[in-house]
């Protein structure tokens, strides 16, 4: 037992005992236990449960008939006792009330959300800058003034419905014209003109050429193409246009030629370059059906 501290029974009187000695519980088991002011302040081995505690500070009386509460050694001592739970009942106070603007900012983001969802075709549309459409190669540029119009060398190509666009298939059946990038009927990207003419073979040499302000009557055009769920979209274009299409000389159910074709969509669409269209027959017509006699 160390100097100065004499362990009491909860309910015994210690005598022999300065009048200056002061009793102090321990705040883990209770044990009483008695010391001398000297040691307020530091810290002891609790004899019972040999826990750390802190010696309390000595009472201003000898008189007092109150019994000390130490501290355990890195847990501060408790102020009162109506305190601890004050703060408690506090803190559930206040979740509770956040509880409602949390979900009503949560209902209003997923409202803007479903929104945004059910308006983005004509949202981002609105806001799309021009440098979100595909870039043109570099031979290729877009323009409704045919005296810029050029015939670029390499393959037709340049830009649909914002996408970029290579003209992957070309065909001429009768005066049906097309360019088309994809496998598949309709195609994921292309182009369709309709030409005065019966037969593929019948272009051959021939040039056409088509400006913006022309009057009708003028060949039509047609843009295709798939969306994000593959669903396929169409386009007509009358008038407004630039256009010039040069044929070459027909052989082996082939004809090359060369094309500059520049819409005036709002992705604004151009395609140019060569193509060797394939030459097809034209479908027959269907036959009428008979009329029912009287």
């Amino acid at each position: 037992m160390k100097k100065g501290l004499w362990i009491a029974a909860p309910c015994e009187m210690v005598t022999n005992q300065p009048m200056s000695d002061f009793k102090f519980a321990c705040p883990v088991c209770g044990q009483h236990i008695t010391a001398d002011p000297s040691s307020s302040g530091g810290q002891i081995e609790c004899p019972t449960c040999f826990q750390k505690i802190v010696v309390p500070q000595a009472p201003a009386s000898a008189e007092t008939k109150f019994i000390l509460s130490a501290s355990q050694v890195a847990k501060p001592r408790p102020t009162s006792a109506g305190a601890a739970p004050a703060a408690e009942t506090a803190r559930p106070s206040a979740a509770r009330r956040a509880i409602p603007v949390i979900a009503g900012l949560l209902i209003l983001a997923c409202a803007a959300g479903a929104a945004l969802y059910v308006f983005r075709d004509k949202v981002f549309k609105s806001i799309r800058p021009e440098s979100a459409l595909a870039k043109l190669p570099s031979n290729v540029s877009w323009s409704l003034d045919l005296k810029d119009a050029a015939f670029p060398e390499t393959k037709a190509a340049g830009r649909i419905h914002g996408r970029s666009f290579e003209a992957e298939q070309v065909s001429l059946e009768g005066g049906t014209f097309s360019l088309r990038q994809g496998k598949t009927w309709p195609p994921d990207l292309g182009i369709t003109l309709l030409l005065r003419g019966r037969r593929g073979e019948d272009f051959a040499g021939k040039t056409v050429e088509v400006t913006p302000h022309q009057e009708p009557p003028v060949p039509r055009v047609i843009l295709r193409w798939k969306d994000e769920q593959q669903q396929p979209g169409k386009q007509d274009i009358v008038s407004g246009y630039a256009l010039k299409l040069a044929f070459g000389q027909a052989a082996n159910g082939r004809l090359p030629g060369q094309i500059y074709l520049c819409l005036p969509d709002e992705a604004r669409s151009v395609v140019a370059g060569t193509f060797d269209a394939t030459l097809r027959k034209p479908k027959p017509p269907r036959p009428k059906a008979p009329k029912a006699k009287n």
